[in-house]
């Protein structure tokens, strides 16, 4: 029989993309809602952007990602207004994950890339009931 594990500062957290899908919701849309302005203008009109390679910082390996992911993490995620101190902490949040190509974080983690929350208030956030954005524990 499964056990039930209940998440620490230390659990990781993903976008769960599956639930996006579950909930007939398109994280395209807002993913794209986050790109920086000069970006949000030169792919106004394409609905598509398709794949792209793409190198892992930390393995080296070539994968195979879609390009508007891609360009929020090599482009407008490295701008200052990317997430502004005004920004909600769910949305920052998810901002991260997307910064970061949804590579598991912890609230712990989270709290030292944001500095805006402390790590017990973003798990508590995270596991109040209701799942933002697709953030759920990793399985």
């Amino acid at each position: 029989m499964a056990r039930w594990v209940r998440p620490s500062v230390d659990t990781k957290f993903h976008i769960d993309l599956d639930w996006w899908h579950r909930q007939n919701k398109d994280i395209r849309i807002y993913l794209t809602q986050a790109l920086c302005e000069e970006c949000r203008q030169a792919y106004a009109d394409l609905k598509d952007l398709g794949e792209v390679d793409s190198v892992d910082p930390e393995t080296a390996q070539v994968v195979r990602e879609d390009a508007l992911w891609s360009t929020l993490r090599s482009c407008c995620s490295t701008k200052p207004s990317y997430i502004a101190p005004n920004t909600p902490i769910i949305d920052s949040i998810f901002l991260t994950f997307a910064a970061n190509g949804n590579k598991p974080l912890s609230p712990r983690e989270l709290y030292e890339r944001l500095d805006r929350r402390p790590p017990e208030t973003i798990l508590r956030m995270l596991t109040g009931g209701q799942v933002y954005l697709g953030i759920r524990p990793l399985s």
